[in-house]
């Protein structure tokens, strides 16, 4: 996971690219919610808050797949990190999978508040790191306000989500900030479902 952190810095610099097709419209910003009817394990009744979507593909963090909780130092040195002399002893992290690709990739999604190296993809209230120093901040007290810390994440290819979309096999809801960042994890599908609608 150490290894995996910069892997946002390569997802969002890429390169000189021709120019894309186009396909939209496109929901960066806002949560992807999975259709009754899909039975993939990977994606099954979850919930994505969908940080990047445009001509060239998506990216997008599950964010009801909860792996587990703990205390930070705990966390710090499972990640064979050292913790901080001023590590505060009440805050947990709670990990979550964000989806069936490089599960060995951090991520912290959390709101905009905080930023530091390797934030980007900041989207309205939101941003996404891919920095051990984001970790080490929310250990200290001095992190965002309300963070996830995930492994993996969900892509698509160009035009691969449209299609989906077309399928039916997903709904498109405003962003919410409770339902993105609160613990129900099991009740984040429900409520994410009822949301479907016009995105705002």
């Amino acid at each position: 996971m150490l290894r995996a952190f910069v892997i946002l810095v390569v997802l969002v610099a890429g390169g000189a690219r021709a120019e894309p097709p186009q396909f939209g419209p496109y929901f960066s910003g806002q949560m992807l919610v999975a259709a009754p009817t899909v039975d993939d394990p990977n994606f099954a009744e979850t919930v994505i808050y969908l940080a990047d979507h445009d001509a060239e593909g998506a990216f997008g963090l599950i964010v009801n797949r909860p792996l587990g909780r703990g205390p930070a130092a705990d966390f710090m040195v499972g990640l064979k990190m050292t913790p901080p002399d001023d590590v505060d002893p009440t805050i947990e992290i709670r990990l979550g999978l964000g989806g069936p690709v490089e599960r060995d990739a951090g991520f912290v999604l959390h709101t905009n508040d905080y930023q530091t190296e390797g934030t980007a993809m900041i989207r309205g209230a939101v941003a996404v790191t891919a920095s051990l120093k984001a970790v080490k901040d929310i250990s200290r007290g001095k992190g965002p306000r309300r963070h996830l810390v995930i492994l993996g994440y969900a892509g698509w290819g160009p035009g691969q989500l449209e299609n989906e979309m077309r399928r039916g096999d997903w709904g498109i809801a405003p962003y919410d900030e409770t339902i993105v960042f609160d613990a129900e994890d099991k009740t984040k599908w429900r409520r994410a479902s009822d949301r479907i609608g016009i995105p705002m």
